[in-house]
């Protein structure tokens, strides 16, 4: 596996199996998340699409990564995932192709993120959030219960935000 610098070095699949490398979000700020529909956080979704509304325009990019990996509490395919979760949550942030965040099968996003985190073990569970800056590297590392509104994660959001 070839060693990548920052998170934009990676590329990942779209939810319809395009090729996207993440350089294509330089400049801007990113919230990456492992997502489930069948997770006691999945309400998160609601707070998730309110981050992307109120901050999209300055900069923010809200990208969901469907997981399997906790409890599988993810077991759908993509089109289920997105019907699930534009119907009951509203989501417009892109969601994107299932990945394992842990194990023997983690996606190299996964491993990006970890390594560059502060703390470096692997993802906990479902809803864990990375914060990335506008140059690709990890800035912030939310643990599944930092709800997407807390003081904490808008705080870092907007502190990344007005960087240059």
């Amino acid at each position: 596996m070839s060693k990548v610098n920052t998170v934009h070095d990676v590329v990942v699949k779209t939810a319809s199996g395009e090729d996207r490398p993440l350089s294509k979000y330089a400049g801007k700020v990113l919230l990456i998340v492992n997502v489930a529909s069948y997770c006691g956080y999945t309400p998160q979704y609601k707070g998730l699409e309110e981050l992307n509304a109120k901050y999209k325009e300055k900069g923010l990019e809200v990208l969901g990564f469907p997981c399997n990996d906790f409890g599988a509490q993810e077991p759908g395919g993509l089109d289920e995932i997105k019907k699930f979760c534009e119907s009951l949550y509203g989501v417009n942030f892109e969601l994107f192709d299932k990945v394992s965040a842990k194990g023997d099968n983690k996606h190299p996003l996964y491993e990006k993120l970890t390594q560059q985190a502060s703390t470096q073990e692997d993802v906990a569970w479902n809803f864990e959030k990375f914060l990335v800056n506008k140059k690709g590297q990890v800035v912030g590392r939310f643990k599944s219960n930092v709800a997407p509104d807390s003081p904490e994660l808008v705080a870092a959001i907007e502190k990344e935000l007005a960087a240059r």
